[in-house]
């Protein structure tokens, strides 16, 4: 048993994953390396802030030991509840979570179909173990940042699926009144500061908003404010000049943030093996001084074991963590995409991984619930995803006045006239001839 995310050393056991891209036939995506009794993947490189002895001495009270959740997945014979590392309502409240980001994805790819959506979509059908492992760790107060695959990232962090599905088909009871649509999700109720259409966008916000839990804490002296950041991007965006700046900030600033990476191999079209020079992002934390971990991301149970170290570690002052999760998106690129490129071999194999199908098998054989109350959930789940279509194709679509709205810092400026009335509201307004 190793302490996790030792200060001296992180172990360098890979999972199993034998799947090639069709470009790349010869070259696995993560080479073997040594193995070590540690649970946890990542550099052997030591932290350059503080020395390992050191650290070992100010937080060994408050560390625990961590039990690979691997390694309880492995064993055949069926265990007590009470020897397992999470409870019943835990794996129950997970499988809830993902069954719901799978049905409503679905749903909104019917939906898409029909008609009712404009725009890219991009859909996260695969990828739930990432968002659930994560994101049903945190509180309220917690920050969560995405990308333009952010439907399900909204409702881990406890946007309505009602909310979500309004938002997608342009109405005013969105979470954006209908202004945001697929890719730009926000919800200050619930601390989710966006989904961003540029890679990278996003990490400098996160990065800020981590920053503000530190100046609040230290400087205006809120000792209860030890709110953590989740900035989400995937494996093509670790190729961006803002991931690389924003990392060094989080060090140097030591600031309660965990990077996750959900590398699903492929930036659009462009395999990941071709676009990196070394594929292993993981290891570029380390190079700033910080954790980096590598974890099966088709894994929910060990996705949130890594998880829960990083955000416990971010929440007790002790900095950044990067975290590479290794998954795969089940659907194209977006909605658009006829997705031709990639292998089926490669496909097919991690389709035979899918998350919720590996959970509720570790359900049923630990029998911590039975065949009946997943099937509830899942009833349960599709009334939500059939009630959130409905309301929001009831719901209106937003009123032409308040197209100019939040666009303009100046409400004296272009999109009000003199007489306080919104300037898109003067019939000639879409003609170009009304006087600016």
């Amino acid at each position: 048993m190793a302490t996790a995310f030792s200060a001296a050393k992180f172990g360098t056991q890979p999972f199993p994953f034998g799947t090639t891209s069709s470009r790349s036939h010869q070259k696995p995506l993560f080479d073997p390396l040594k193995t070590s009794a540690c649970s946890f993947l990542g550099s052997t490189r030591k932290l350059r802030l503080t020395p390992a002895s050191k650290l070992n001495q100010v937080n060994s009270h408050r560390r625990s030991p961590v039990v690979a959740v691997s390694d309880v997945v492995k064993e055949k014979k069926t265990k007590s509840a009470s020897n397992l590392l999470i409870t019943k309502e835990e794996c129950l409240e997970l499988y809830e979570d993902m069954v719901l980001g799978r049905a409503f994805e679905d749903m909104c790819a019917q939906m898409y179909y029909r008609g009712k959506m404009f725009g890219f979509v991009h859909l996260y059908n695969g990828q739930e173990a990432v968002s659930t492992g994560f994101i049903k760790l945190l509180k309220k107060e917690d920050s969560v940042v995405s990308t333009y695959r952010d439907h399900v990232h909204a409702l881990s962090k406890g946007v309505s699926a009602r909310a979500v599905m309004s938002e997608l088909f342009g109405k005013t009871t969105g979470c954006c009144r209908g202004q945001g649509g697929s890719m730009h999700m926000f919800s200050k109720e619930h601390n989710l500061l966006g989904g961003f259409a540029f890679i990278g966008e996003g990490i400098p916000v996160a990065t800020g908003a981590a920053f503000t839990s530190k100046y609040r804490r230290e400087a205006l002296k809120e000792a209860d404010c030890d709110h953590v950041t989740l900035a989400f991007f995937g494996d093509g965006t670790c190729n961006n000049g803002q991931f690389f700046e924003c990392l060094n900030m989080a060090t140097l600033w030591k600031l309660p943030i965990v990077f996750v990476v959900e590398n699903n191999l492929w930036a659009i079209g462009m395999s990941h093996l071709r676009a990196t020079s070394d594929p292993q992002i993981y290891k570029k934390g380390p190079a700033f001084g910080m954790p980096g971990i590598h974890v099966d991301g088709m894994d929910v149970l060990k996705v949130r074991e890594v998880a829960k170290t990083a955000i416990e570690r971010a929440r007790r002052g002790e900095g950044p963590t990067l975290v590479e999760c290794e998954t795969y998106r089940f659907r194209g690129h977006s909605l658009a995409d006829p997705d031709e490129l990639r292998d089926p071999a490669e496909k097919a194999h991690y389709a035979d991984r899918d998350p919720i199908t590996a959970l509720k098998k570790y359900i049923i054989e630990n029998k911590l619930a039975s065949e009946a109350d997943l099937k509830a959930i899942d009833k349960k789940i599709e009334e939500v995803v059939e009630d959130a279509v409905e309301f929001a194709d009831e719901s209106p679509h937003p009123l032409r006045s308040q197209l100019l709205e939040n666009v303009f810092a100046d409400p004296k400026g272009f999109g009000i006239g003199p007489d306080g009335r919104y300037r898109c509201e003067d019939p000639k307004f879409t003609e170009g001839t009304a006087q600016v």
